[in-house]
């Protein structure tokens, strides 16, 4: 029988073990030279998609959400598309908040074109600036002081008319007339040519009493007809007083105002505003005119509440587009329901609180009218009010500018503003998480955000891609001022964009990420005096972002050196085997290798996993365990049944396990306590097993190859030692530049394997065979001892239960 079923495998070389870009391919000598241009529709078609159909189309449903994870620029990418798309649309117009002289606490709102409402806002308050000064001096004038003298002489000589008429008609009775300054009328009898007053009237005679009394009675109902003549004679005086005032007002606002109404009479709800304005200051000229410096501070300057009684005629400019270029783009970074949707301010008065239509703020959806508003989502969510305000906003199409009350607040007396049409897109910036919660909690979500423009993480690494990568180098250099990049730190770059990625066939799109190095590598080369970055200092400044954040690494490296964590480096041993895991710190990814050991003997407890049993292993960990007896029962159990007891673990782990690409080693270890063969511990191996036996791909792969090296490395490299990994993940290699150079130098190997056969042949230099017709293994083979060690199990169980 043979066993040729298995073929040898052999070792990666150094070109295999990373993406190199050659310089010299780059056609431009440094970052410098690289031209501006914009080329996140290459890397993010979905996205732009997304965002163009946005452009495209005006309702309010039709919003969108980027989805990204952090760190891929996901504000900076819609920025970058949206910038200039709004740069080429029109700008919208502004807003402003007028004084309602019908409802002072509903202020009306109009639109004007952009740039009006600022001019708007000048021409009226120099207006009435010049109105408040000009009426009280045209009083002054001789041509109104004329007309008021004539008027007060015609109606001063009917009141003496009256007044005379009234004075003969008690003279003719006998009786003297008085009326004091609060027009009370006064009659006194006259007895004896002496007018006799109330003291003197009770002295007099009984009959002449019940006489005077009854003819003044007489003489007041004759005389009270003249008295109505000259209160309304007074009356006529003052009206005709105002009617004056109001004539002089009218005059000076035909010239000081009408400038005004003929400039803005065209816009919509103006030339009904201007009228209810003009009739304002007419019905309240009174207010214009001069007051009397001795109870200057005694008496308030308006109205109560706090509200001056010329701040009606106030523009509230709500929202100005007057230097807006194109359509604006507003990115709100604090979206509060004050900061989002706009607020009614109040300002203190003799400690009371008071408002009036010019404390209403504009809100980033207001500034934002017209144009694009980016927020981002956790922002958003943290505060409640905002995202319900936000989605009453998109349904209704306007926006109310309301105080926020609680339900148990009194609720104090407030505006009412007139709401304000909205025509914007909201674009929302998050990750794919949020994205699934709003979409399944929350049904409005979808209605209001149909557009999902959801990012990917990398992109195809060839010529075209890479040449639109050198783009992104350079913007990013220009933008943040960095020295320049010559052809080999760019391609360094471009590497080092494969590596985030872990991919030698596609270039992370974790921009920030880039930015980054470039930034911290242009601050090495100013710091070594030098006028360009080089590879020399960006291969510094990526050891450098490592070196402040691997402090846990060293120690635990430090443990491998001390062996407080024991995991052989050469020799061999049966049921043992080094596995690789990856354990997150922080933003640090630090790869470990560990023990796994594994025993076996008679009985009926089957194999168990000790890390589920002590409630550290997670499901996926769990389900790799369940694989490997499947494993197992597939190849050795179809003649007979598996009947054992045995237990794998992994040695020193006292942190939960998770993941399933420990089980290639796991079996392995199994493999060989079952069939005697010891295990190459110069090997650790990383893998997970289906199965059929593949060995499949497992992530953190160049970490885990890492950080054995850095334990070999650390006791002395023997030119035997390496990592065995799944042919799968060879495409994943971006390996540090030490361990290529030590893989050239044949001081370490890395063997890339598909199937758990070709595993086995190299951690124990057997071949395992094929089950041949008769059901039998090869002699000599791995598998033929497994086998013949799980019949031997299998009978010494079955004849302790006879003996039993």
């Amino acid at each position: 029988m043979n066993q040729t079923s298995t073929p040898k495998v052999k070792s990666l070389s150094g070109d295999k073990l990373r993406a190199h870009l050659d310089p010299a391919r780059i056609p431009f000598a440094t970052s410098a030279d690289i031209p501006a241009r914009n080329v996140h529709s290459r890397f993010q078609p979905r996205a732009i998609h997304a965002l163009a159909l946005a452009l495209e189309i005006k309702s309010n449903e039709h919003n969108v959400y980027v989805s990204g994870e952090p760190n891929m620029g996901r504000t900076y990418f819609a920025m970058s598309f949206l910038k200039p798309a709004a740069a080429r649309a029109e700008t919208p117009c502004d807003w402003v908040y007028l004084y309602n002289f019908e409802d002072n606490d509903r202020p009306i709102v109009l639109r004007m074109p952009a740039g009006q409402g600022r001019k708007f806002k000048q021409a009226q308050h120099k207006a009435m600036a010049h109105i408040r000064q000009e009426i009280p001096a045209r009083f002054e004038k001789d041509a109104f002081q004329k007309k008021h003298e004539r008027m007060l002489k015609k109606y001063n000589s009917k009141r003496e008319e009256l007044f005379n008429r009234m004075d003969a008609t008690a003279e003719k009775e006998s009786f003297s007339l008085s009326l004091d300054e609060e027009g009370v009328l006064t009659l006194s009898p006259i007895v004896d040519g002496q007018v006799v007053s109330d003291k003197d009237f009770e002295t007099l005679g009984a009959p002449l009493r019940k006489k005077l009394k009854a003819k003044g009675e007489e003489l007041l109902a004759s005389v009270s007809s003249i008295l109505r003549r000259i209160n309304q004679n007074e009356a006529d005086m003052r009206q005709s007083e105002v009617d004056l005032q109001r004539e002089a007002a009218r005059a000076v606002l035909d010239e000081s105002f009408g400038k005004v109404v003929d400039k803005f009479k065209g816009a919509g709800g103006l030339p009904e505003y201007f009228q209810a304005l003009q009739d304002e200051v007419l019905d309240n000229v009174e207010q214009f005119l001069p007051r009397d410096s001795s109870l200057a501070g005694l008496l308030p300057d308006g109205p109560p509440g706090g509200e001056d009684f010329f701040t009606r005629f106030e523009v509230n400019l709500f929202v100005d587009n007057g230097k807006t270029r194109g359509a604006p783009v507003v990115v709100e970074d604090h979206p509060t329901a004050f900061n989002l949707l706009g607020s009614i301010e109040r300002e203190a008065e003799m400690g009371a609180l008071y408002t009036d239509f010019t404390l209403i703020k504009a809100g980033a959806l207001h500034r934002a009218n017209g144009g694009f508003l980016v927020l981002n989502i956790e922002d958003l969510l943290s505060n409640p009010n905002s995202w319900e305000g936000l989605l009453r906003a998109l349904r209704s199409g306007q926006s109310r500018i309301e105080d926020p009350v609680d339900p148990d607040q009194v609720r104090a007396r407030t505006l009412q503003p007139a709401p304000v049409d909205l025509q914007v897109k909201v674009v929302l910036i998050g990750s794919e998480e949020h994205y699934e919660i709003l979409l399944y909690n929350d049904d409005r979500f979808d209605k209001f955000f149909k557009l999902k423009a959801h990012m990917q993480h990398a992109a195809t690494r060839n010529a075209e891609n890479i040449r639109y990568y050198l783009h992104v180098i350079g913007q990013i250099a220009a933008e943040s001022g960095l020295l320049p990049f010559p052809r080999e730190a760019m391609a360094g770059l471009v590497d080092f964009g494969s590596r985030l990625v872990e991919d030698q066939k596609r270039l992370s799109l974790y921009i920030p990420l880039l930015r980054e190095r470039m930034i911290e590598a242009s601050a090495l080369a100013r710091m070594a005096g030098r006028g360009e970055v080089g590879q020399t200092e960006l291969a510094a400044a990526v050891a450098a972002k490592d070196y402040r954040v691997n402090l846990y690494e060293e120690e635990f490296m430090t443990d491998y050196d001390r062996q407080v964590i024991k995991v052989e480096t050469s020799g061999r041993a049966v049921g043992l085997a080094n596995g690789l895991s990856v354990t997150q710190f922080g933003d640090y990814e630090i790869g470990l290798p560990h023990q796994i050991s594994c025993t076996v003997g008679v009985g009926h407890g089957g194999i168990l996993d000790l890390e589920r049993e002590a409630q550290l292993g997670g499901p996926i960990h769990t389900k790799g365990m369940m694989i490997i007896k499947s494993y197992l029962v597939r190849l050795f159990a179809q003649d007979k049944p598996i009947v054992l007891t045995g237990s794998l673990c992994f040695e020193q782990s006292y942190a939960g396990i998770e993941g399933d690409s420990a089980s290639g080693a796991e079996l392995a270890s199994l493999l060989s306590a079952l069939s005697g063969a010891p295990i190459n511990l110069s090997y650790a191996f990383t893998g997970a097993v289906s199965q059929s036996g593949a060995v499949m791909a497992v992530g953190g792969v160049n970490r885990k190859i890492e950080g054995f090296f850095e334990v070999c490395r650390r006791r002395r490299l023997t030119g035997h030692q390496g990592v065995i990994l799944p042919a799968d993940n060879v495409v994943n290699l971006m390996l540090k530049g030490e361990i290529v150079q030590a893989v050239d130098e044949g001081r370490f190997h890395i063997f890339p394997v598909k199937t758990i056969e070709e595993a086995m042949l190299l951690l124990t230099g057997m071949r395992c065979g094929t089950r041949a017709r008769n059901g039998q293994y090869p002699t000599g083979s791995l598998y033929r001892q497994v086998d013949v060690r799980l019949a031997e199990l299998t009978r010494l169980a079955v004849r302790g239960d006879c003996e039993k």
